[in-house]
């Protein structure tokens, strides 16, 4: 070796060093061992090196050679200066130099130019102008594309490489000439050095600090006298210091690596111990039964709580608040107390899991989950979603996107076309939108569009039901859904006239993958669009022991993980073999709504997002011929100042979080989303708020932005274009289309139970009564668990199906005149391709053959068109009647306002006597009529209802309405509240848990 002049890291990183000079060989050390490891012929001398997206070397005829990292082989020339290069720097895609020409009278002078080069399309880009002479360059290493050029008398000109007719100029107070420069790894502070040997700092001096020596002076720890202590068993153990550390200590041993063994000794009580007696050796005594027969005390977790405690239930607080009428608000009062002292702290930091974070359970009555109080975990205005359905890990998945005004106003107006596609899951997603804002913050559930779902042919060759992959992540299966359901959606939204993109430009970034052999070199391009992308944490090595690599932001990350520069080993159709095959993408597009996967999947990802501040609440990003540029926090607000480049900025709207409760739970999926985006005025704050299942909380913005790895990690990530924020479109309640309600597919001419809406004289308008009834049938037993005292306690409740709908004209202008009010409009079979355990036909009317398709002699049709139904009619401003609709509405999967219903069961009802009374025996006392004789029929309990409520509607005109409660009352419990013909030969009294809950309580 001989004249070495530069050097540079390999692709080794800081293990392997590139040593170059004047001469035909390089060299390849090894650092660790001190070794040279390999020597490299060339045909070029270098002077100097940088190392970026590749190795460039300058030669001393004013040349760049452009060097693989990886195999150290020539890629490119580029001739930068006519004569020698004076400096020259790199970093990610761009490569700047200036150098010296030849001038008259054969003089060297430096260029009046800085020239530019893209190292990632390899062309040359626009030189920067620098009249002054361009001694020294610098890449600003914070700031991506800008360049910092200085002359040799101290003039810096700081140039962005996107558009080089702006500059920020400076000059350095030097009165001699200019020998060296340096920029911090911060980018915060300049260094010159002149030829009198003065070093000039230039850099903010309340936000810098230099040492005043380059390097501290290395001198022997001093070992720190030992302080005396008077130990005592009164002594604090506070008072004995603990050890300075900088690296994690041993005690910091991962969640997921710690296992429990063993458990503490059961605490034996005083009066115990002084009984025992001492037979041949053994004490022993009488047993004091602190524990159940076979059972053994779990002494581990006697005094922890792992979830929320549950509440009353809602029959229970009924009983109790006839008793203590202020309970209720005492009960309120505690919660309240409980929620402000929870908001107080940042829970994300706490290394266990927060209460209100932990699996959240349902707990069943005889009555039921309609008498489990949801009301207690949420008191907020916005609904969360049940647990006990299939497939509910999308919840939270779910949430956000409902959030998302965008996507919320696109799945409403495909909602409101004439699409009946049953596999619709974008016309599924539109009915649970609209049945979340109707709801305001009651409790709802996502039957139908899981269950839609669950049918898709696709989801479980994916991996994607929960049923079928018992032990995989749910937050790989939810990154696994995001990317199907995205994509699902856009097609869904292209089905119906006019084929509209829309759904696509939303979401999809636009780009050309460049594919290159690394043997071969052949190239060719391949256009694409992906709806989710999938962070990549490229993060760079330390370049040197003992020392941190530079900080890398959200930003940085999100632009790698776009561009995605990577090389894997691939088919070369040139090659006829596999090679080694290198991938660049050119983005085109960006999309209004931008999802991530979060991805995390190694150790320094979990660093990153353990940063407190590491989200940012919004980024900006900029697509300039091809390239990718992400910025955030200062950066941004520095280009929105500027205002050079069009830059779209982006809020977050919410995200998901993967809650891991360690050892003795399975971890769970939450939602945390930033709700102010989805009002229709923008508020002054943000409205964070948790969504965990059924609890819903308003949290902190350091709260949801806030992860601790070791139980709260990101799953999914969802940007939107703030412009976008708070734009609420509601046009298409003013477009929805009515055809479904005048068609009738029904080849069943002789044997029609209704008589359809004519499209001429009946249009249903806000206010119109129309009379309900709906019949179910069993597709899941309830499953209970018996405990050794014999109490029985329910683990999944009876799950219902939709079988029968029927809807009746009431009295109102909107229907045919000509027609009695009571006749029908809809009498709907719904076939259905669950298996049935339970016809229920006592109750239901339902019979085998009923639901079949070839065996029907009914109006039978898909569950997507009998729901519509209602859904058009409810968003038309329908009044609902019926008897005990509660019921009815839960299997149908709606939500219809309080003000649109009218419920005869309510109306006939007394509070303080705890019972309500069943239609049928109403129907005996009122109407004198028998109904319910044999079976239930859905027509004869709706016109039953109508008949109740116009009684209702006299009691009430004449005055004698409490009168005749009163009365109703007293003959119930002569008669036992079953009309006469049910207690002597009529059918059996309707189990707990079926039917209607208003029908059941008198049969």
């Amino acid at each position: 070796m001989k004249e070495l002049r530069c050097m540079t890291y390999t692709s080794k990183g800081a293990s392997e060093i590139l040593v170059a000079g004047t001469q035909d060989q390089m060299f390849t050390i090894d650092v660790e061992r001190g070794e040279i490891s390999k020597q490299i012929y060339t045909s070029d001398q270098y002077m100097s090196m940088k190392r970026s997206r590749y190795i460039c070397a300058a030669t001393p005829t004013g040349s760049v050679n452009i060097l693989d990292s990886v195999t150290l082989k020539l890629i490119k020339t580029w001739n930068a200066h006519a004569s020698t290069i004076s400096d020259m720097d790199a970093q990610h895609d761009f490569l700047v130099t200036c150098g010296y020409s030849l001038r008259q009278h054969q003089t060297y002078m430096l260029d009046p130019l800085v020239n530019v080069f893209d190292l990632k399309n390899m062309i040359s880009l626009p030189p920067i102008p620098f009249p002054a002479g361009a001694a020294y360059v610098r890449m600003h290493p914070r700031m991506s594309t800008t360049s910092i050029v200085v002359s040799q008398l101290g003039q810096m000109h700081m140039v962005d490489l996107m558009n080089v007719n702006t500059s920020n100029i400076r000059q350095a107070n030097v009165t001699s000439y200019l020998t060296a420069i340096e920029i911090a790894p911060s980018g915060e502070a300049l260094a010159f050095a002149d030829a009198e040997c003065k070093v000039h700092l230039w850099g903010s001096p309340s936000r810098i600090r230099f040492a005043e020596l380059s390097q501290p002076v290395e001198l022997a720890d001093v070992e720190a006298p030992v302080p005396e202590l008077d130990w005592s068993q009164d002594t604090p153990l506070s008072t004995v210091g603990m050890p300075y550390y900088r690296e994690q200590l041993l005690s910091a041993w991962p969640s997921h690596m710690i296992f429990e063994i063993g458990a503490p000794p059961v605490k034996l009580d005083t009066q115990f111990l002084a009984s025992l007696m001492v037979m041949d050796g053994v004490q022993c005594t009488a047993n004091p039964k602190i524990a159940r027969r076979n059972q053994v005390l779990n002494t581990r977790l006697v005094d922890k709580t792992s979830s929320i405690q549950a509440p009353k239930f809602l029959s229970e607080k009924a009983r109790e608040s006839a008793n203590t009428p202020n309970q209720a608000s005492m009960d309120r009062r505690i919660s309240d107390v409980a929620d402000a002292l929870g908001a107080a702290e940042l829970l994300s930091l706490k290394a266990e899991v927060p209460v209100m974070y932990r699996n959240v359970e349902i707990k069943y009555s005889k009555f039921g989950v309609d008498d489990f109080d949801f009301g207690f975990y949420n008191k907020t205005r916005y609904s969360g979603l049940e647990i006990h359905i299939s497939n509910s890990y999308a919840n939270p998945l779910l949430q956000v996107l409902h959030f998302t005004p965008l996507v919320r106003n696109l799945a409403l107006q495909h909602a409101a076309t004439g699409c009946v596609n049953s596999l619709c899951l974008l016309c599924e997603m539109g009915f649970l939108f609209d049945m979340l804002e109707k709801a305001e913050g009651s409790i709802c559930q996502a039957t139908n569009l899981l269950k839609t779902f669950s049918n898709h042919p696709q989801a479980g060759p994916l991996g994607l039901l929960e049923e079928d992959n018992p032990g995989t992540s749910l937050t790989v299966m939810l990154q696994g859904l995001n990317r199907f359901l995205l994509d699902k959606l856009a097609q869904d939204y292209r089905s119906m006239p006019p084929h509209s993109l829309a759904f696509d430009q939303l979401l999809a970034t636009s780009a050309t993958t460049m594919i290159r052999c690394m043997n071969c070199r052949s190239e060719h391009s391949r256009p694409g669009t992906t709806f989710v992308n999938e962070l990549v944490y490229s993060i760079p090595k330390n370049t040197s022991r003992g020392t941190r690599g530079p900080k890398v932001s959200f930003s940085q990350i999100l632009k790698s993980s776009v561009e995605r520069d990577s090389t894997s080993r691939g088919w070369c159709s040139r090659c006829q073999r596999y090679q080694s095959l290198a991938t660049r993408k050119t983005v085109h597009g960006i999309p209004a709504v931008l999802i991530l996967n979060a991805a995390i999947s190694s150790p320094e990802a979990k660093i990153l997002w353990s940063s407190p501040g590491w989200l940012p609440d919004e980024i900006g990003i900029i697509v300039d011929r091809g390239q990718f540029f992400c910025y955030e926090g200062e950066d941004l607000k520095l280009h929105l100042q500027r205002g050079i480049h069009s830059i779209t900025v982006y809020s977050l709207v919410g995200l998901v979080a993967d809650v891991d409760s360690g050892q003795h739970q399975k971890s769970h999926l939450v939602s945390l989303v930033n709700v102010a985006h989805s009002m229709p005025e923008a508020p002054v704050e943000s409205a964070w708020h948790l969504f965990n299942d059924f609890l819903v909380r308003p949290i902190k913005k350091e709260e949801a932005l806030t992860f601790n790895t070791s139980w709260k990690s990101p799953s999914i990530i969802a940007f939107q274009r703030k412009d976008a924020n708070n734009n609420l479109d509601d046009s298409w309640k003013q477009n929805l289309d009515q055809s479904l309600l005048y068609m009738d597919n029904n080849n069943h001419v002789d044997e029609k139970t209704y008589i359809r809406l004519d499209p001429v004289s009946e249009r249903p308008a806000p206010g119109s009564i129309i009379a309900l009834d709906t019949e179910f049938v069993s597709v899941r037993q309830p499953e209970i668990e018996v405990n050794s005292d014999g109490e029985r306690a329910t683990i999944r409740p009876i799950a219902y199906a939709l079988a029968r709908v029927s809807v009746i004209r009431g009295p109102s202008p909107s229907f045919n005149s000509s027609l009695e009010p009571g006749t029908p409009f809809i009498d709907d079979y719904i076939a259905t391709s669950e298996p049935i355990v339970d016809y229920l036909t006592s109750y239901s009317g339902i019979v085998a053959g009923d639901l079949d398709p070839a065996q029907s002699r009914h109006n039978l049709v898909p569950l997507k068109v009998a729901y519509k139904k209602l859904w058009i009619l409810l968003n038309l401003g329908c009044h609902f009647l019926g008897h005990g609709l509660k019921q009815d509405f839960r299997v149908i999967n709606i939500h219809v306002p309080r003000p649109q219903i009218i419920d005869t069961a309510e109306f006939f009802f007394v509070k303080e006597r705890l019972r309500k009374l069943s239609l049928a025996f109403l129907a005996w006392y009122l109407l004198k009529e028998e109904i319910q004789r044999e079976t239930h029929d859905s027509i004869e309990d709706a016109k039953t209802a109508l008949k109740l409520y116009q009684k209702y509607l006299e009691f009430t005109d004449a005055g004698i309405m409490e009168t005749m409660l009163r009365d109703i009352y007293a003959k119930g419990r002569e008669v036992g509240y079953k009309a006469p013909q049910a207690r002597l030969g009529g059918p059996l009294e309707v189990p707990d848990g079926l039917g209607t809950p208003g029908r059941k309580s008198g049969m």
